[in-house]
């Protein structure tokens, strides 16, 4: 192995063989712990140490780096406390997760390291988010971020790529390249012959260097950051090695020859510096062993201290406080009944949206063909105009990559607002919503300042992929807030809670109602808080319990059965619900219908059914009857949608609740 000093005094070249050797030891002694039951799984880094080491000290101390489960050389680099790191390795709660994540699947602003979560592929893009917060800053920075030679399969390593390529980012991606993706070769994860040949589909640079020769990785790593800078573009880095252990130490190594072993410990990353430094007149043998004995005692002294933790408390109220990021809402001189100028549904949710473009500069507005042509139903015509194409971005076709881009820009402060062109194609960025996105605050307390607009609901003959209700699959994801507005003062308000929210908000807005719906907008800009439910009217024999379209499908019921007194009740955010309201709303009939378009099993009339059942069962005088859209996906034809909407059923269940 041959190492080229460059311009790299011996006192550098020594500090960087103390950074290389570091996790190397520490590895060392994790696996003495492993077979100690001290720790219950661990990932080895072993004889990759070299990218993760080298890449790091290419990069300032705060720019963004993305880690996978084998960089421990990254948060080591970053100089972060080993007791704290022994700590939430061994699941204590003064660990960078409280206990909640395992391994390396935690992060930490301070130290600039987003953390990983088990799907891989999601980092990827969150370094684009980071880029362009770094690139609408006009600072001088560029982000970072590990993939591996299985993880270049996965559809988030082409929207990435593609996404920073597009937009001109200046993000760099590494592809630790050791042979395999668990136990599978690389010759059955792609075809072409290298992986970095991938760059030039995406009108990229790239290189392939060897990922085991500290210097090379170091000096590679610093010349692309210039270049990403300089240039405002991505790079592909593509780094070959290989891994001495197991994916993780259960898995085992025996389906690797024992020949690649052989050739592979001949270009151990630790040792061939360090012999390269002895033979350099560098460090001398003693010395070298003087460095170990150090760097042990270290691991030593910090692993007592973390060894040292509190034995564990639960606390449930801690668990639940901390799924959400704290929020203050502001106090509204804006009282109900609205007063303003009659606008639509779709007047409000433009207003609202424009009105947050001028309140936060900071604000990033991402979809598909929302800029020139103003989205799909044109609430953003005219905003690239007048907030420029930096602020109101086109997106290419791909959900997955925009949404973890989101969480990026949050990262460095931004607030974002993505725009899914349907509710339907959530599917397609469904893991980085889900479990990037949701989970990120409660895993190590960073907020994620993303609201994701969904243009939801049938009624206009769009079939099973334009027009499908996917609220419920939200509301099951702690982390998330779920809001749905039926009217325009509504939709305005609670837009712009969600946007100044520093939680992930998924705003449904139901299509339907976009231009069919009107009613008073207040002209200034004002909040509607979050988790509080509207009361559309009151009642003595029924209560409606709704939301979205459901509001007026209950309203135009009770105009033309006026012989009944119906109490509805708006539920306007399904995440948090409004339980208080719920309560006064059986109180006051105590016969109560649960009204909503989604289907029937799993929808979120069960889940308040449920709640009823268990707090106010002696308060109702009929069960509790839910009425909802067939239990089928939603059909094109305009006669078979009618027959697959909730309201066809709507009379027949008033009466079967009326007449019990």
């Amino acid at each position: 192995m041959q190492f080229d000093r460059k311009n790299l005094s011996n006192e550098e070249l020594v500090s960087i063989y103390k950074k290389l050797l570091l996790p190397r030891m520490i590895e060392e002694k994790m696996l003495v712990l492993l077979r100690q039951g001290k720790i219950s799984k661990w990932f080895s880094g072993i004889g990759q140490e070299a990218i993760s080491v080298g890449a790091t000290l290419a990069m300032q101390h705060d720019e963004w780096i993305m880690p996978l489960h084998r960089n421990l050389g990254v948060f080591t680099g970053r100089n972060m406390p080993l007791s704290k790191l022994f700590m939430q390795w061994q699941g204590y709660k003064e660990g960078y997760s409280k206990g909640r994540e395992r391994s390396f699947h935690f992060g930490t602003k301070e130290h600039h390291i987003c953390g990983m979560i088990s799907h891989l592929g999601p980092q990827l893009a969150i370094a684009d988010g980071a880029a362009l917060a770094y690139k609408l800053q006009k600072s001088e920075k560029a982000s970072l971020t590990f993939t591996g030679d299985g993880g270049t399969s996965e559809g988030d390593f082409h929207e990435a790529l593609n996404t920073a390529a597009v937009w001109d980012l200046p993000v760099m991606f590494i592809i630790e390249n050791n042979g395999y993706g668990l136990s599978t070769p690389t010759s059955e994860q792609y075809r072409c012959k290298d992986l970095v040949d991938k760059a030039i589909g995406y009108g990229m640079e790239g290189i392939k260097i060897d990922g085991n020769n500290i210097l090379t990785v170091y000096d590679t790593i610093k010349g692309v950051r210039d270049y990403c800078i300089k240039n405002q573009k991505p790079y592909l880095i593509e780094c070959m090695t290989f891994r001495m252990r197991g994916h993780e130490e259960a898995s085992g190594t025996k389906y690797v020859p024992k020949e690649l072993f052989e050739t592979w410990e001949k270009l151990d990353p630790v040792k061939n510096y360090e012999q390269w430094l002895i033979e350099e007149n560098i460090l001398s043998a003693e010395i070298v062993e003087s460095i170990k004995v150090d760097t042990k005692s270290h691991i030593e002294t910090e692993l007592k201290i973390g060894s040292q933790a509190k034995p564990f408390v639960v606390d449930t109220k801690e668990e639940l406080k901390d799924i959400y990021a704290p929020v203050q809402y502001r106090t509204s001189s804006i009282e109900h009944p609205f007063k303003g100028p009659e606008k639509r549904f779709i007047d409000g949710i433009k207003e609202g949206l424009h009105q947050s473009m001028h309140k936060h500069p900071n604000l990033i507005l991402m979809g598909q063909d929302i800029a020139e042509y103003g989205g799909a139903f044109k609430i953003t015509e005219g905003f690239v105009q007048e907030f420029g194409k930096e602020r109101v971005r086109n997106t290419p076709l791909c959900e997955s990559a925009i949404v973890g881009t989101a969480i990026g820009l949050s990262l460095e402060g931004y607030k974002a607002m993505m725009e899914m062109q349907f509710a339907d194609f959530v599917t397609a960025g469904f893991n980085q919503v889900i479990n990037k996105l949701a989970k990120i605050h409660y895993r190590w307390g960073q907020n994620a300042d993303v609201v994701i607009r969904m243009p939801t609901g049938g009624g206009v003959g769009a079939g099973p992929f334009h027009s499908q209700s996917n609220e419920a699959w939200f509301v099951h994801t702690p982390g998330l807030k779920v809001v749905y507005p039926s009217t325009a003062a509504d939709a305005k308000g609670l837009l712009i809670a969600a946007i100044n929210d520093p939680n992930p908000v998924m705003f449904f807005e139901h299509k339907a109602l976009y231009r069919s719906v009107s009613g008073p907008v207040p002209e200034a800009y004002y909040e509607i808080e979050i988790g509080k439910a509207r009361l559309v009217q009151e009642g003595d024999d029924i209560s409606i319990i709704t939301y979205g379209a459901g509001v007026h499908w209950a309203m135009d019921y009770a105009k033309n059965h006026t012989d009944i007194s119906f109490h509805i009740l708006d539920l306007r955010t399904l995440q948090p619900l409004d339980y208080d309201a719920i309560g006064k709303a059986v109180l006051a009939t105590g016969k109560v219908l649960l009204l909503h378009e989604d289907t029937m099993i799993g929808g979120i009339g069960g889940e308040i059914s449920a709640w009823i059942t268990e707090n106010y069962f002696d308060k109702l005088d009929a069960p509790v009857l839910r009425c909802a859209s067939l239990d089928t996906p939603i059909p094109f034809n305009l006669e078979l949608e009618k027959n697959f909407m909730a309201y066809s059923r709507l009379d027949e269940t008033v009466q079967k609740l009326l007449n019990y």
